[in-house]
């Protein structure tokens, strides 16, 4: 996407087709245009339309509208940041019912391959919505965490408590997909919740190191960027 906006300078936000470096597929993505460089977005959520609520299959294929709420795919993010000569950026986004606005960037992004259960990598964190990949406390960083589903559980999670509450996998607690370790202090693919009653609740899109009680964003957003 950075390519496109420098080439073309006047680029507006939308879906382009890319190939990844050292491919021959081609790929459709969203590219988030800004003043400098263009962002891939690999996660979108506004509302409830689109359950993010799916299988194995569906998250490594991808899912969704690119124009809209949509999950890229774990099999395109790897066959985008594999490519080690490149260093990848990942920027989250988050709003929530009230106007307000944070941001997450990462350094050093990459998603391993399916035999590593699509293994998450950050290096460096930079923002205001505070390091939640790392962990909001110690013991559950989900830095290097394989990615899990509820057909697929890939989490090191035996028996977690959140409250009194006991559960064997992250995913009957949180919901939706994501790259879980005991459960982690971040997960942007629970349910959807609106604005009238956005706490508490065990599963939604939660960045707890931004809004330490249980609190579901209103809009999410997941980019990355090379160079």
């Amino acid at each position: 996407c950075t390519q496109i906006r420098i080439q073309k300078q006047h680029s507006p936000s939308g879906v382009y087709e890319i190939q990844p470096t050292g491919t021959s597929t081609l790929i459709k993505v969203y590219c988030e245009m800004r003043q400098t460089d263009g962002w891939i977005v690999i996660q979108r959520r506004s509302g409830g339309v689109v359950s993010f609520n799916r299988g194995w299959a569906q998250y490594r294929h991808g899912f969704g509208s690119l124009k809209y709420d949509h999950w890229l795919g774990l099999e395109k993010m790897h066959m985008l940041t594999k490519d080690t000569t490149k260093v990848w950026t990942l920027r989250v986004d988050l709003w929530d019912h009230e106007g307000g606005h944070v941001f997450a960037e990462y350094r050093d992004f990459r998603i391993g391959d399916e035999g590593t259960a699509y293994r998450l990598h950050v290096g460096t964190y930079r923002g205001d919505a505070g390091d939640a990949i790392h962990g909001a406390y110690t013991g559950v960083d989900q830095n290097g965490a394989g990615f899990s589903t509820f057909d697929r559980d890939n989490d090191n999670c035996s028996t977690c408590l959140q409250g009194d509450i006991a559960f064997d996998r992250c995913t009957d607690n949180h919901g939706g997909g994501w790259w879980y370790s005991s459960c982690g202090s971040a997960a942007l693919n629970g349910n959807w919740h609106s604005s009238d009653d956005p706490k508490f609740w065990r599963s939604g899109l939660h960045w707890l190191t931004w809004k330490p009680v249980p609190y579901s964003a209103k809009v999410s957003r997941m980019m990355i960027k090379s160079g």
